[in-house]
């Protein structure tokens, strides 16, 4: 089975200076700047010599190699306004690697840390003169948009989780310490990060989110996930936001159903500048209408008619069947990403979206675990017309597409012409019909990855039409897989497409998150 090659850190090779990252392109600057931080005492010591342009890219490189001395003093007399992670540690110019593709090493976050830390607590010297880290003060620390891809953690890197739990100390300990320190105050730092909280950590992140509060330490949580988190706690947490920092709300595996959600929502909707909700699992009490139930809809279509900044909605395994047209028509801007993932979607659900102003403004559409094998094909079809001139980024995970399906929609597929991301994992698709859609995706250039089912013909006795059960579960003829995998193989290099991934691997990092399209 093919797999996408996965970014993981190298040892330092050779005398520990020479590129450690196959591929990557380093510039003398680079290399010479990697020579500098070998002695890192020596390297401390000069930091008040060196011209600040230069931190940029010397707090790259000491992330990159686990510098954690010189890590931590950068942080500490940082000379700008921003320290950015997403800003220092994607490709530049003096080195092609993106260190925001990779798990951050746990050494390297626990110095980045440690050196906010004893920034805080730096002091004008007793002469009135101000250090480096007062002259030039350093006001947002934005840690945000650290790689969270939910695969096993290599020891040696942090997790999204360990993220979130080494700020939420730093900031206790900060307020602690500050009760009974009679020195002046630190100059204040804005802490940007991204969320992420479950039962078991509820309790901890919300002292450190009361213990911010006129801190400083101030914590701004840019993206929050909770997982499986009551009610009251989730509506707590969301009482202690700030409404101008949040951009996203992801509430998992909570279970809500619609009188839940009704409690949540208005909480929610106060943050003006939202730009992504993602509420899973929204049902229950709609199954069995009743006047409760159709009351707490109507009070949830209100609320989200409440959000003008809103451009990703995703509604993962809510039962939206024949709802789909109140949900979106409340909205008051188009959405540019939609996930209807296992929402039971009927026929005039599609109808109606390929005709909303939304189709014509998405980028990013999952309609995986809906049938769209019977009535629903003409509609989807429909639908991808509507949304072919800005789709980058298509989900139909077990849709119960089969060759014959695949070979109809094929035409109006094709004219998305700026797809970069196919997934058709759990299809009962031949090897026929993935020839077949290879070979017509070629006018798609931008068409980067392709996550495709193991072919029918790669199993033995499979019923027909094969429940996604048993396409998920069955165990599959690895000869014949590796055969298929070789003819896709030479299928794309006869095209001179070798740079587009055909593979079956449906947890690695491929699928594009909104904001990164």
């Amino acid at each position: 089975m093919s797999r996408p090659r996965e970014n993981c850190l190298h040892a330092e090779q050779g005398r520990g200076w020479l590129p450690a990252w196959p591929g990557a392109m380093h510039t003398l600057v680079f290399l010479s700047t990697r020579q500098v931080l070998q002695c890192q005492p020596a390297a401390c010591q000069a930091l008040p010599l060196l011209p600040r342009e230069l931190f940029p890219l010397l707090f790259k490189v000491a992330f990159m190699d686990k510098k954690t001395v010189v890590l931590r003093e950068l942080v500490h007399t940082w000379p700008f306004p921003l320290l950015s992670f997403q800003q220092l540690l994607q490709e530049c110019a003096h080195c092609s690697r993106a260190l925001l593709q990779e798990r951050p090493s746990t050494e390297s976050m626990q110095a980045v840390i440690l050196g906010l830390t004893a920034r805080l607590h730096t002091l004008e010297t007793e002469d009135g003169t101000q250090p480096l880290c007062r002259k030039h003060a350093l006001r947002v620390l934005d840690m945000t948009g650290l790689l969270d891809d939910g695969v096993e953690q290599d020891p040696g890197t942090m997790s999204m989780w360990d993220c979130t739990a080494a700020v939420a100390r730093t900031c206790i300990a900060q307020q602690q310490g500050g009760t009974t320190d009679p020195r002046p105050a630190p100059i204040p730092v804005e802490v940007r990060v991204d969320l992420r909280v479950n039962r078991a950590s509820y309790a901890f992140l919300r002292e450190a989110l009361r213990s911010s509060v006129g801190s400083p330490l101030r914590l701004c949580c840019r993206d929050l996930r909770a997982e499986d988190l009551p009610m009251r706690n989730t509506v707590a947490l969301l009482q202690l936001l700030d409404a101008g920092c949040l951009r996203r709300v992801d509430l998992r595996f909570n279970n809500l159903g619609l009188r839940g959600l009704s409690v949540i929502i208005p909480h929610v909707a106060r943050f003006q500048h939202l730009a992504s909700l993602r509420l899973h699992y929204v049902h229950g009490d709609s199954r069995q209408p009743s006047v409760d139930g159709e009351d707490n809809f109507r009070y949830f279509l209100v609320q989200m008619g409440r959000f003008s900044c809103l451009r990703e909605l995703s509604m993962g395994s809510s039962l939206l069947s024949g709802r789909l047209d109140q949900l979106l028509s409340t909205l008051q801007s188009p959405l540019e990403s939609l996930e209807l993932a296992f929402c039971a979607l009927l026929p005039e659900d599609l109808r109606f979206l390929a005709r909303s102003p939304h189709a014509v403004h998405l980028k990013k559409l999952d309609l995986s675990g809906n049938d769209l094998s019977g009535n629903q094909l003409e509609p989807f079809q429909g639908l991808l017309q509507a949304a072919a001139a800005t789709l980058l980024h298509l989900e139909l995970t077990e849709c119960q597409l089969a060759d014959t399906q695949l070979l109809a929609t094929l035409p109006v597929l094709t004219r998305c012409t700026s797809l970069r991301y196919l997934g058709l994992y759990g299809n009962p698709l031949s090897m026929a019909g993935l020839k077949e859609l290879l070979r017509d995706s070629v006018a798609q250039a931008e068409l980067r990855t392709v996550v495709h089912p193991f072919p029918v013909d790669c199993y033995e006795g499979l019923p027909w039409p094969p429940p996604a059960s048993v396409l998920l579960e069955a165990s599959i003829n690895e000869e014949k897989f590796a055969r298929v995998e070789a003819e896709l193989h030479q299928l794309l290099l006869a095209s001179g497409r070798a740079h587009v991934l055909w593979t079956t691997d449906i947890y690695g990092r491929l699928a594009a998150d909104y904001f990164s399209l």
